[in-house]
């Protein structure tokens, strides 16, 4: 029920993007919902390997997002990211949260907030609901709302 982001790359570096997909997807249906989302023309016959980060996190959120699970959980998904590839992944994000449960870890607090319906930061083994950034000044996660 829950499908898994790690932190750390999970594909093939020295597999083209092309041959990976349907190795998830064995339907041409399901293969379409990958090979058509945006940006990925302009990666499919690259090496997994050879993707920057922002188009690797790009296709694994993707991959997991794609797949019949009600859950995801996801660590990092921003970590590393650059800008043009952490909006896609926030507009991709943003579509799948309407149809799946989404958990989500991530140091990038603006990225977070802006995608989330709810959001905990955790310490001293307690659960500390955070509305805006204001809160994470509040409860010292950062030292200022700058």
């Amino acid at each position: 029920m829950v499908a898994y982001l790690p932190q750390d790359t999970f594909l093939p570096k020295d597999q083209k993007v092309r041959a990976i997909i349907p190795l998830f997807f064995p339907n041409g249906d399901d293969q379409d919902r990958i090979f058509y989302a945006p940006q990925i023309s302009s990666f499919e016959k690259t090496k997994i390997g050879q993707l920057s980060l922002g188009q690797l996190r790009y296709l694994e959120l993707l991959i997991i997002g794609n797949l019949n699970h009600s859950f995801l959980m996801l660590d990092e998904p921003f970590s590393m990211v650059e800008p043009l590839y952490k909006d896609v992944i926030k507009d991709l994000l943003l579509k799948l949260k309407e149809s799946k449960g989404i958990i989500l870890t991530d140091h990038y607090y603006n990225d977070v907030l802006e995608i989330t319906n709810k959001n905990f930061v955790i310490k001293d083994a307690g659960k500390i609901e955070i509305i805006d950034k204001s809160d994470l000044v509040k409860y010292e996660y950062l030292k200022s709302n700058e």
